[in-house]
């Protein structure tokens, strides 16, 4: 079988389903984001920036009220309620999905998502009023968490596929028109009944 252009993102076996992937990737990121947020929290409560790597990296325990990296601070209730629905909209895509690329990046979007929704509802001050965990500091650029981070790594994957034509699927626009470009094998272009006997 040809492989559609653009191949280095496309699916070897596009029609297995991979619900199974993007669930296990969420499961990951959501653990990892809830054991480092615990950790967080234990160590940096009541103490200042801990250098990490010098100049680049700092852990700073912040408490947030916005969205991911402090953006629309203050919307908590806002934020929780897209989140909520988020996760709903990519379980039902989910059931379609074939694409092990996209399961990945709507794994970790996910992921992400559910993490930070679990801060908004259990943490306080409240239900869906929570302040999510923030802890990692890069110079000039606002406090954020792992979660963030995978969601924004999930969505730049998405983007790239998309310019790529990488479908949902695990389908390219290129394999819609498999056989078309076999019409004329010699290249001539000529029907066949044109050509000289």
């Amino acid at each position: 079988m040809q492989a559609a252009r653009g191949a280095s993102l496309s699916e070897p076996r596009a029609g297995r389903p991979r619900l199974t992937l993007l669930l296990v990737v969420a499961l990951v990121v959501l653990t990892l984001d809830i054991v480092t947020k615990h950790l967080a929290v234990d160590r940096l409560s009541n103490r200042g920036p801990v250098d990490v790597v010098d100049g680049l990296l700092h852990f700073r325990l912040v408490r947030n009220s916005g969205a991911a990296f402090g953006f629309a601070s203050g919307l908590t209730v806002v934020l929780s309620v897209v989140a909520a629905t988020v996760v709903v909209v990519i379980l039902r895509a989910a059931r379609t999905l074939r694409s092990a690329w996209y399961a990945v990046a709507l794994g970790l979007v996910l992921g992400g998502a559910v993490g930070n929704l679990l801060d908004r509802i259990f943490r306080p001050p409240g239900l869906f009023r929570g302040r999510v965990v923030d802890f990692l500091e890069l110079p000039h650029w606002p406090v954020f968490n792992l979660a963030d981070s995978c969601v924004v790594a999930g969505g730049i994957l998405i983007v790239l596929l998309s310019l790529r034509g990488v479908r949902h699927d695990g389908s390219s626009p290129d394999s819609s028109l498999g056989g078309h470009s076999g019409e004329h094998p010699s290249g001539s272009g000529q029907n066949p009944v044109d050509q000289p006997g």
